[in-house]
């Protein structure tokens, strides 16, 4: 009996619940990657022999329990395998972004304590190798590709097969001693610290559980089913909370397939080749799938673009029929009745043409589609639903483990972010805040006291979200709390609404919207190079550069055309009376947004402050 207990508790962790899936799943896929254009597959059984080596590894150099070990690399195999590899050892995992500057990695390494570093490849190693002087507790840096690094020697410097040789000759001469460590793991030890990229301030660390993770990954899949035969693309930073559980714990705990996109530019073409059932991504990766449609279309011929157009009004109408009857339970969906001479024309509009169209985006077998991480744009919202790709928003946080609300089987309600997860609470304060109660809610900031108490009160997590709570359960977020603001007329603004509106023209690819204490709102546009490009060679206008197309004429005229189609929609008080377009991209490395691709507002405006003056003047 003790035995069976023992074993129970080892299932409550992460790593428990991966070994016993992978034995589970034995020679099923269970990562999948591109390399020379072919794909390769890992079985369960090799992940987890894989896995095993690495924690051995990192036990024969000492990795105590409850240790910090630090991890920088873009989504493939080996990062996922030293994640894994590392809790099995009883260490807690701190993932680095790769965008980091050699500064801010040594701040996290600093600040977590951690002895050893696992990179993936020369150029994460540089930045290692530049800040490791002013780091005295770290000891080895691990390498995971050798590629430009042949022949490279540095007595702190190891390979990650050096690593895995190690950890099984290791367990050859203690077969027992990673089950032993494994078995003194506890639920409620830390398993990751996350360092939240922050839109002010420096980085804080949040302490997330096995239990938090395992917990939250059970009541995802109450929410909507997750199942063995799924399959996603990762291609999200791992580093954030929910690639994270997208790409490791839900498929530990559910079993499904990851597939590794090659790099960030091929992520659209690698959709096509996968074709996935699970789809999360950022608003701005659904931007620019719609705009990239919507421009192709206006090069096709006459017919293709009237086809095209009549079956996405078919398919808004049969989505709004559909979502406004959307059943507040499983009992009522026999109340879900489009007509008949509806349900016709979207047979039709779907087969000979939203179809052909997801099979080319690579979205014909997506079965769960998920947006979160930023604010959508509705507009973006019923496009897909009109093409018959279901987007269900997801609003959440790192310390709420990720998801908080999320849209539930047929439960569904644009224009909200959904209900509360199975088991989870939201309530609203006085002043608006969005809390949070349940055991998806982190243990805390790692060495931040006063910060864990500010955000921690009385169990309940305050979110530092702005929203509303409608009479069915919906959850509705307005803004972010130090992001509303109020004009010299007294009118209150969201601006990420506003921002929203100009994000959905394919010319536009972000937007800050400025007025707090001013008589009018004005905003600073940064074009859409790909689109706005193409639009200007169209009309043979001239340039060389990303600034020269910025600051074209004919470019500022065409933006404003898109900001007065969306000022029509808006009250008078929430238009947009004047606007710049920046001469420059907006960069990470320079903190001017974050690795999920939210613009980091403070920064925008004190850089660009004698513009904004401007536009008052």
């Amino acid at each position: 009996m003790a035995i069976l207990q023992t074993r129970a508790t080892v299932e409550q962790t992460v790593p428990g619940m991966f070994f016993s899936q992978a034995a589970r799943q034995g020679n099923r896929t269970a990562l999948r990657y591109k390399r020379y254009g072919i794909w390769h597959r890992i079985t369960w059984e090799e992940y987890a022999r894989r896995v095993r080596f690495v924690a051995n590894g990192l036990l024969s150099l000492g990795l105590e329990r409850g240790e910090r070990v630090g991890l920088i690399g873009e989504n493939r195999p080996e990062w996922v395998i030293c994640d894994l590899g590392i809790q099995a050892a009883g260490g807690i995992t701190t993932a680095i972004y790769t965008t980091s500057s050699p500064e801010q990695v040594a701040y996290i390494l600093g600040h977590s304590e951690a002895r050893l570093f696992i990179v993936e490849n020369e150029e994460q190693l540089d930045k290692a190798l530049v800040v490791r002087g002013h780091l005295p507790r770290l000891e080895r840096i691990i390498v995971m590709d050798r590629e430009g690094l042949r022949g490279f020697i540095d007595p702190q410097v190891m390979f990650l097969d050096e690593l895995m040789e190690l950890g099984e000759q290791f367990q050859t001469a203690h077969p027992h001693l990673l089950e032993e460590r494994l078995r003194e793991i506890d639920p409620e030890d830390v398993a990751v610290l996350i360092y939240t990229s922050g839109t002010t301030g420096p980085p804080k660390g949040v302490m997330l559980t096995h239990h938090n993770i395992l917990w939250t990954t059970e009541a995802l899949a109450k929410a909507n089913p997750v199942y063995p035969t799924d399959e996603v693309l990762s291609f999200l930073p791992l580093s954030h909370i929910a690639e994270r559980q997208l790409s490791v714990f839900l498929p530990v705990r559910w079993g499904y397939t990851v597939n590794f996109c090659e790099n960030l530019d091929t992520v659209l073409q690698n959709l096509r080749e996968v074709s996935p059932t699970v789809i999360f991504a950022v608003p701005r990766i659904w931007e620019k799938i719609y705009s990239g449609v919507e421009l192709h279309m206006q090069e096709a011929d006459f017919a293709k673009r009237m086809a095209y157009r009549w079956a996405v009004r078919i398919g808004r109408r049969y989505a709004e029929a559909k979502l406004s009857q959307s059943p507040p339970d499983a009992k009522h969906v026999g109340r879900w009745k489009v007509p008949w001479w509806l349900r016709a024309l979207y047979f039709l509009a779907h087969t000979f043409v939203l179809l052909p169209l997801k099979r080319k985006l690579g979205l014909d077998r997506a079965r769960l589609v998920l947006s979160g991480a930023a604010p959508i744009a509705p507009d973006i919202l019923w496009y897909f639903w009109s093409i018959g790709v279901p987007i269900r928003e997801v609003y959440g946080q790192t310390e709420g483990s990720g998801p908080t609300t999320i849209h539930q089987g047929e439960d569904i309600k644009l224009g909200t972010v959904g209900k509360p997860l199975p088991g989870v609470e939201v309530r609203i304060a006085e002043d608006g805040e969005i809390l949070v109660r349940g055991p998806n809610v982190f243990k805390g900031y790692f060495k931040d006291p006063d910060a864990t108490a500010s955000t921690l009160r009385d169990g309940w997590l305050h979110s530092g979200d702005v929203g509303v709570l409608d009479e069915e359960g919906y959850l509705r977020i307005t803004d972010r709390k130090k992001d509303l603001f109020i004009t010299s007329g007294g009118k209150n603004i969201a601006p990420q609404y506003i921002e929203n509106k100009l994000k959905f023209s394919p010319y536009i690819h972000d937007a800050v919207v400025v007025g707090d204490g001013r008589r009018y709102l004005v905003a600073l546009i940064v074009i859409d190079e790909e689109n706005v490009t193409k639009w200007a060679q169209d009309r043979r206008i001239p340039f060389t550069t990303y600034s020269d197309l910025a600051g074209n004429p004919e470019v500022y005229k065409l933006i404003s055309a898109e900001v007065e189609a969306v000022n029509r929609t808006l009250s008078s008080p929430e238009q947009v009376k004047k606007f710049a377009i920046l001469p420059r991209r907006l960069y990470e490395e320079e903190g001017e947004i974050t690795p999920t691709l939210k613009v980091k507002r403070k920064a925008i405006m004190e850089k660009y402050r004698d513009l904004i003056e401007s536009l008052y003047r």
